[in-house]
C-alpha cells in the first residue's frame, strides 16, 4: 500500500485532487502553549499514510521540539508526493514531506515549490527480494522478473542503474504493476523481485510473508540521488519566511533528537494513523531510514543539511531518466537561505552561489 507514494511528479497539474488536503489556513492562526507563549499554527502534509520514515515528526511534536521553535504542527497524511508537491505549492499546505524527483518534476511542470532541505540523501531506491531468491549482485538480475510501476521514479531510474552495473534493460524483464501490488507479486512467485524503497515495503514483505528479504540499494551499486525532504510553497516562503526558517530548524533539531533514541521515537507514532505498520515493521523502516541521513558530503552535519553539488548530481540523474524536461540551476529547486543550518550554525553550503 505505501508504494503509492513511488508515483512522483507525473501526472498533469488538473488533475490535481482537490481533497488531497484541507486548506493550510491564515498567517494570523496562532494558539498558545502550556506555558503562555504564542505558536503558529502550520500543517505539514506528509507524502503517505504514516510509516517508520516519519517517526522524528511524531517525536518532534511529544518532545516539544516545534512548540520550541514557535510552531504548533498538525501533521497530516498524504496520498503520494506527487499530490503533496501541488498541495503544497497551490498554498493547501504550510509544509510538504516529499520525494525529490516530485518536486523536480512539479517545478518542471510549473508548480511554486522549493525544497528547505532533503533529509534523505541517500536513495533507499532498490531491487527487493526474498533471501532465498539469492539475488546478491546486480548481475544476478539477468533473465528475472521484477514488478516495476511504468512512469515512477524507480522505474525510471532502472535503465540508469542497469547500465552503471554493465547491463541493459533487455537483460530484466520489468511487469508493470499497480504499486499497491508490487509486494504480492513477489509473496505469490508472479515475480522474483520488486522496484521499492529499502524503508518502507521490504519491512512489510518480511512482516508478511515472515521471510527474510535481501537489497540490491542503488546508492550501493554506482546510482545515488536526494530522496525525501521538507518543502514549502511561494505562500509560505514569500510571506512567513522567518516561519520557514524556524520549521526547518525544528525538522532539523526533531530528525537529530529522534536519531539518538530510535526506539521512543517510533514509539511517539502510536495512534497517528489507523494504517499504521506493526511496531516490528516501524522500527525495521526507521532503522533502514537512519541509514540513509548523508552523503559523504554532509556526513557529520546536521540533518537536512544539503549541498549544490548534491543536488546538481540528483536533477542531472533525473534529467537523464527523463522526468525532467527543462532542468533548471539549483536555486530553482532548492531554498538554501531557507534552509536547515549545519551544526556551526551557518547555512547549508550553497547558500554563496545562491546569493550570488
Amino acid at each position: 500500500m505505501h508504494a503509492r507514494r513511488l508515483l512522483t511528479g507525473l501526472v498533469p497539474l488538473t488533475l490535481v485532487a482537490a481533497t488531497a488536503t484541507a486548506c493550510g489556513g491564515d498567517d494570523e492562526q496562532t494558539s498558545v502553549s502550556d506555558s503562555g507563549e504564542k505558536l503558529d499554527k502550520v500543517t505539514l502534509t506528509l507524502n503517505w499514510y504514516p510509516y517508520g520514515e516519519h517517526a522524528p515528526f511524531y517525536y518532534g511534536k511529544k518532545r516539544k521540539i516545534f512548540e520550541k521553535h514557535g510552531i504548533d504542527v498538525e501533521i497530516r497524511a498524504g496520498q503520494g508526493s506527487q499530490k503533496t508537491v501541488q498541495a503544497t505549492g497551490a498554498g493547501q499546505t504550510d509544509f510538504g514531506w516529499a520525494d525529490t524527483p516530485a518536486v523536480l518534476a512539479g517545478v518542471d511542470q510549473g508548480v511554486k515549490v522549493k525544497s528547505l532541505g532533503v533529509f534523505l540523501q541517500t536513495t533507499p531506491a532498490s531491487v527487493q527480494s526474498f533471501t532465498s531468491e539469492g539475488l546478491t549482485s546486480p548481475g544476478d538480475l539477468k533473465g528475472r522478473t521484477i514488478a516495476g510501476t511504468a512512469g515512477d521514479a524507480l522505474t525510471k531510474t532502472f535503465p540508469i542503474f542497469l547500465e552503471k552495473n554493465g547491463m541493459d534493460v533487455g537483460d530484466v524483464t520489468v511487469q508493470n504493476t499497480d504499486p499497491a501490488g508490487k509486494i504480492a507479486a513477489v509473496i505469490s512467485g508472479k515475480t522474483d523481485a520488486l522496484l521499492g524503497y529499502a524503508s518502507d515495503q521490504g519491512p512489510t514483505m518480511r512482516h508478511k510473508a515472515e521471510k527474510d528479504v535481501s537489497y540490491l540499494r542503488f546508492s550501493e551499486h554506482g546510482l545515488n540521488f536526494y530522496s525525501n525532504g521538507l518543502i514549502a510553497g511561494a505562500r509560505t516562503l514569500q510571506g512567513r519566511g522567518d516561519l520557514a526558517r524556524r520549521m526547518t530548524a525544528a525538522v532539523s533539531e526533531a530528525w537529530a533528537a529522534a536519531e539518538k533514541s530510535p526506539g521512543p521515537a517510533v514509539a511517539a507514532m502510536e495512534g497517528a494513523s489507523e494504517q499504521l505498520p506493526p511496531k516490528d515493521v516501524l522500527s525495521e523502516q526507521f532503522k533502514t531510514t537512519l541509514t540513509l541521513l548523508h552523503t559523504d558530503a554532509t556526513e557529520g552535519k546536521a540533518p537536512g543539511v544539503n549541498t549544490e553539488a548534491d543536488w546538481r548530481r540528483t536533477i542531472e540523474i533525473f534529467s537523464e531518466a527523463g522526468l525532467v524536461k527543462n532542468p533548471k540551476s539549483v536555486t530553482q529547486y532548492w531554498d538554501a537561505a531557507n534552509g536547515v543550518k549545519d551544526s556551526h550554525g551557518e547555512h547549508s553550503e550553497g547558500e554563496k552561489g545562491a546569493k550570488g
